[in-house]
């Protein structure tokens, strides 16, 4: 039989944050065990750091020129062609999903045999000015009538009063451990172990909703960070510390000066909720070995995005900056059919679209032609061959004035903020915060050419008329939604 295919992700989890990477504080042992007998990717980004584009990316392979999602809108249909579970689906597979799709209409099976969802906090869909009391979204979210069913009909998801966007506002979770969202993914997804059909082999995506706020754990996560000494924040030459409009005084902010002690509560949080998810995902191994599928159980984790947590003055997501756009990637095979080398750190520079061929490949399931990304099982055999692998990534994200577009190749990286023109390049092997903006800077001036000129190709053809092939043009209006995804929504 072929392996069964367990995708874990998780929302909003900043690439350095696995102590197998070498932070200096958090604790994540059943990551570090998976990366330790797997393969972790360093250089992994989102080419759109925030929800809905960057699961467009790993639903269907493709890059976002392609899926059409380059900024983030709700409401906007999905009617991809092939999606990973649809394929998953048509070559035998058992297919399910439990948490987050973040998907349009809310429950779209994008493939799925079966979906058991909870997509957290939606606006669209919490709006109570055009929806009933007992409203379709209360019905819909299986997370929160299983709540309801345990802890009182009257029980919400928002009773603890943070903000589902909060990045500096935390508190321990209010009710027992067992009914915490991270928990329940876990519980539906073993309880899909135990319900699956036998005779197929499985792809099963645990898709958990935190770090994402709201800044939740329970008190014993917490309790492992709260007064102890955290990381500072980076803080670049070129980042803006004037904050003279107070942002900082925000609970929901983008940037700003907050209260040290409001910030370092919030970045304890942050660190125990990914503490608490690494527990629950040593359940759900345990699990696997109760039910006997173990060794053949190809494991792939990674987050959609990022979270600056006050890097720069910054917060949330959407910028392209490390602690936004790289997100942590461990391939873990014990199969032992991919021929990964146990430990290995590759750092060839991946992104999203390179989850549905990379599943596809382990399963011996047919890529579809739709798919942009590559298979990353190459890059960590023994005996790489990287000559034929991309040179670098082209990543985007249509926010307003901030609207920017960014290269890496997971060395260097350069951005260019669409709306004002403004550049930023950065060495990463010599400067992996972002401290130093070297795009100004004389002596780099032909490095500074040489990303540009890339830029300018890629942005080519673009309809939002960024590029004319010779040159990058400032202030064109930019969109969240290609038209081309519109335009085939209408037929």
């Amino acid at each position: 039989m072929q392996p069964n295919i367990l995708l874990i992700t998780v929302d909003q989890m900043r690439g350095d944050c696995l102590h197998y990477l070498g932070h200096p504080v958090i604790q994540t042992p059943n990551l570090d065990n998976l990366a330790r007998n797997g393969a972790t990717y360093t250089n992994a980004y989102t080419a759109t750091p925030s929800c809905i584009p960057a699961r467009a990316a790993i639903m269907t392979g493709m890059k976002q020129e392609n899926h059409g999602r380059v900024g983030y809108q709700d409401k906007v249909p999905w009617n991809y062609e092939h999606t990973i579970a649809g394929e998953f689906a048509a070559a035998g597979y058992h297919t399910q999903c439990v948490g987050k799709m973040h998907v349009y209409p809310t429950r779209n099976l994008c493939g799925f045999h079966n979906v058991v969802l909870h997509d957290g906090y939606m606006h669209y869909n919490r709006d109570r000015s055009k929806t009933s009391p007992l409203s379709w979204w209360d019905q819909c979210d299986d997370y929160v009538n299983w709540l309801r069913e345990r802890a009182g009909s009257n029980v919400d998801i928002m009773d603890n009063g943070l903000d589902c966007n909060a990045s500096t506002v935390a508190r321990p979770w209010h009710l027992d451990e067992s009914l915490h969202p991270t928990n329940w993914a876990v519980t539906q997804s073993i309880d899909f172990l135990r319900r699956r059909d036998p005779s197929k082999p499985f792809f099963l995506w645990t898709s958990f909703v935190r770090p994402h706020p709201p800044l939740d754990p329970p008190q014993a996560f917490l309790d492992l960070y709260d007064g102890i000494e955290l990381p500072q924040p980076p803080i670049g030459d070129w980042a803006d510390q004037s904050d003279s409009s107070r942002s900082g005084l925000n609970p929901t902010t983008g940037r700003g000066i907050v209260h040290e002690r409001m910030r370092q509560k919030a970045l304890a949080a942050y660190y125990a909720l990914i503490t608490h998810i690494d527990h629950q995902i040593g359940r759900l191994l345990n699990a696997l070995f109760e039910y006997g599928v173990q060794n053949n159980t190809i494991i792939l984790f990674t987050s959609d995005h990022g979270e600056l947590m006050g890097d720069h003055l910054l917060y949330k997501k959407i910028l392209p900056y490390e602690g936004s756009a790289k997100v942590p990637f461990i391939l873990n095979d014990p199969t032992g059919t991919l021929g990964l080398k146990s430990g290995k750190l590759v750092d060839d520079v991946i992104e999203l679209q390179d989850i549905m061929p990379t599943l596809l490949h382990a399963a011996a399931v047919p890529i579809p032609g739709s798919v942009d990304g590559m298979s990353v099982i190459p890059l960590a055999q023994p005996e790489a061959n990287t000559a034929k692998w991309r040179a670098y990534i082209h990543g985007e994200h249509s926010f307003g004035e901030l609207s920017s577009h960014y290269l890496t190749d997971g060395k260097r990286k350069y951005i260019w903020f669409s709306q004002t023109g403004e550049e930023q390049l950065f060495d990463l092997e010599r400067d992996p915060q972002e401290l130093r903006n070297i795009a100004g800077i004389e002596q780099h001036g032909e490095l500074l050419e040489l990303w540009r000129g890339r830029l300018i190709s890629e942005l080519n053809g673009r309809e939002e008329g960024y590029s004319d092939g010779s040159r990058l043009i400032v202030g064109q209006t930019p969109v969240n939604v290609l038209s081309h995804l519109i335009s085939s929504d209408l037929h």
